[in-house]
């Protein structure tokens, strides 16, 4: 059979600012989206009161765990395609996209019998008692019954992105994004399910978009890389490519989780479960602006491998310090629209007789956690491209650094030392996140001058 090179994989091997840029939007697109569904959560769960936002935010740690987990999986697929692919080493890719969905099964039962067993014991743990913890353990326990699906989901995505298919990871993303916004007032009143209403409709709306990834993958099998188990040969090569990426993916990821932990651990300390509320409902309007630079991390992961994978170090820089600028400006400009329209925003939050009594404290949160914005790009970017050309471990050093080691840290400190509270937590994030992000621009330049002497050192040898 001859190999079928698709428009993806064309764009990934062309131009690198037309690619990070034709390659981001679809991915933009789709987590932005996404993004506006869990906003729309929590606005639909804010309508229960402030004990609702309280319980989902309890879990919203765990969840993004169980995402982080399969968006590394997700994450190594991709950068293993794409490098494959500059090398032009096709069975290769296919037999990258073979051993990740295998990946893809023992990761998500294993993440269903561990977990949910034990989601009483950890909310408790946290200090979360009464209505606030049975409804975390509710609603987590539905979620979890699903973890296979999420898993898929991501892995899928993480292939179609690493063959330059973003349009349809795209499509994935809005399509499960959209029908969860649609749900989730069917199950959260319409069928009077309260809070775990909102979890039944996040399981129903990922099941949808399982369909179609698994149409496009297994029926019509129109992508770059084919799945079939009877060219499958199985190579732990392969394998420990995977996960030499995917796990520091994973493990950065879960940083932001343990991250978001100790940061409501700290919160419930240093104020109580309405700071808790305003913390979730702060930190999901600020996500909003981080959406236009998790497209373009994607991107530039998919563009850098390829790149590493041909040993076009020019193509690799430029795609690198490209993704920076164009993120840098969007960043500026998402701060400028939360500043400016800082109540109103909240407001979405607070709508309800029931949460109306943190606006306060919302919008005091909005206005100094959004400063960070416009310096996430450094860091973000630089961890992108150390996944794109294989080095996981780096990417991981940066996340840890940024999220765990600066993160919690100034905020432990600014919210207890200085006695500025909550405001306190809010200053220690920005100050953290700012620090560690020009500290892992610094390193990412230096890779890649490393690694133009490496290619040079080889190419003189042949």
């Amino acid at each position: 059979m001859s190999e079928k090179v698709t428009k993806g994989v064309q764009l990934l091997l062309g131009n690198p600012r037309g690619a990070i840029i034709r390659l981001s939007i679809p991915m933009m697109v789709g987590m932005l989206v996404q993004t506006i569904y869990n906003l729309a959560d929590g606005i639909w769960v804010a309508g229960l009161g402030a004990e609702g936002l309280a319980a989902i935010g309890l879990f919203f740690p765990v969840f993004m765990g169980i995402i982080s987990l399969a968006s590394g999986l997700g994450i190594g697929s991709s950068s293993a395609i794409s490098r494959r692919i500059g090398a032009k080493d096709k069975k290769g890719a296919d037999n990258v996209a073979v051993h990740s969905l295998l990946l893809t099964l023992i990761l998500g039962f294993l993440i269903t019998i561990t977990m949910f067993p034990s989601m009483d014991r950890v909310f408790a743990w946290m200090g979360a008692a009464g209505k606030v913890g049975r409804l975390a353990v509710e609603y987590s326990r539905i979620l979890l019954v699903a973890a296979i699906v999420m898993v898929f989901n991501n892995v899928a995505n993480g292939m179609l992105r690493g063959e330059g298919d973003t349009r349809r990871a795209m499509y994935a993303l809005v399509l499960g994004s959209g029908l969860n916004i649609v749900l989730d007032p069917f199950f959260i009143y319409t069928l009077g399910f309260g809070v775990v209403g909102a979890a039944y409709a996040t399981v129903l709306s990922m099941v949808l978009t399982s369909v179609f990834l698994g149409y496009w993958l297994f029926i019509k099998r129109d992508t770059y890389v084919r799945i079939t188990l009877k060219d499958f040969s199985p190579n732990w090569k392969i394998t420990l490519d995977i996960l030499r990426v995917g796990v520091p993916a994973s493990l950065s990821q879960l940083t932001m989780s343990f991250a978001m932990f100790f940061l409501n651990a700290i919160i419930l300390f240093s104020s109580n479960e309405y700071g808790v509320a305003i913390f979730t409902s702060a930190w999901r309007i600020t996500m909003v602006g981080v959406v236009p630079i998790l497209g373009m991390a994607a991107a530039t992961t998919s563009v850098t491998g390829a790149a590493y994978g041909a040993k076009d170090v020019e193509k690799l820089k430029t795609a690198y310090l490209y993704a920076i600028k164009l993120s840098l400006i969007i960043e500026v400009s998402v701060v400028l629209f939360v500043e400016l329209f800082t109540p109103q925003v909240a407001y979405l939050f607070t709508y309800s007789k029931a949460s109306a009594g943190i606006l306060n404290g919302l919008i005091t949160s909005l206005r100094i956690l959004v400063i960070f914005l416009p310096f996430t790009p450094f860091g973000m970017m630089t961890s992108a491209m150390f996944q794109g050309v294989g080095f996981g471990g780096r990417a991981l050093v940066v996340s840890f650094l940024r999220t765990i080691v600066m993160q919690v840290g100034f905020a432990y400190f600014m919210a207890f030392y200085t006695n500025m509270g909550l405001v306190g937590v809010w200053v220690g994030m920005v100050l953290g996140n700012v620090i560690a992000s020009f500290l892992g621009f610094l390193w990412g330049t230096v890779t890649v001058k490393r690694i133009r002497e490496g290619f040079n050192l080889s190419a003189s040898l042949v």
